[in-house]
Order: structure tokens, then sequence, then C-alpha cells
């Protein structure tokens, strides 16, 4: 039976997400990442445990999407040339990635972590800009 053989494609392509955009921003980080660090703020001016406890959800989400976007422009933007010329974009990514998962801004309430977290996506965000020149 040949029927199999029919749904076997016959052009093979890759990219580097379903809808290869070209679209790239260390500006998403960056607003998901001041939105971590607000929060915080908010958390620790506030002492009802309802608000706190709604504050905590909403950064952890944040918190998460700052990662996405990060491991978006590690993984699909940047390249080999990148990587040579700027030989720090590797641990400046590994360092931002866990500023925000749970050993950072996503385990925190604290502004002073957050703020570290947003420092770095400044460090990655001048790179970013260097390369679209």
């Amino acid at each position: 039976m040949r029927l199999p053989r029919l749904f076997t494609p016959r052009t093979t392509v890759s990219a580097h997400c379903d809808l290869p955009c070209g679209v790239y921003d260390p500006a998403q980080a960056r607003i998901e990442a001041e939105s971590v660090k607000a929060i915080c703020e908010k958390y620790q001016a506030n002492e009802d445990p309802e608000f706190r406890t709604r504050a905590l959800i909403i950064k952890e989400q944040r918190a998460e999407l700052v990662k996405h976007h990060l491991w978006v422009l590690w993984t699909d933007y940047f390249k080999a040339p990148h990587f040579e010329a700027y030989p720090q974009l590797h641990t400046l990514f590994n360092e931002a990635t866990k500023l925000a998962g749970a050993s950072g801004a996503k385990g925190s309430a604290d502004p002073e972590v957050a703020g570290r977290l947003l420092a770095k996506i400044e460090e990655i965000s001048t790179i970013f800009w260097a390369t679209k020149k």
C-alpha cells in the first residue's frame, strides 16, 4: 500500500519557530522584568494577605515570561558570530535567566533582586543593539 508515502513531505525546511518573523527585541524581557520589580515594591508596601498572594502569583508569571523572552533571544536570535564577538553573552544569559528563575526574582519578593535582573537585561540589550548595526 502506497498511502503512507502520500503523506511523506517532499520538501524539508527548517526554521527557529513556527512562523519565522525575524522580530526580536530585548524590550519584551525588560517590560516583564519591570513589572516584576514593580510588583515586588507593591508587595513590600502592602500587608493585606490576599493582595500579597495575588502579587506573588502574578510576579511568578511575569518572571516566567522574562525567562521565555530571554531564551528566545539566546537560542533564536544570537548566532555563533555574536558569541565570538561577545564571549560574555552565554554568561550574561545564564545569569539573567537564573535571576528571573526560582533562585532569583521568581522566588523572591525583593525589589533589589528584580533590579539586578533589569541590569543584566540592559547589558544584553546593549549587545543586541550593537549587533543590529
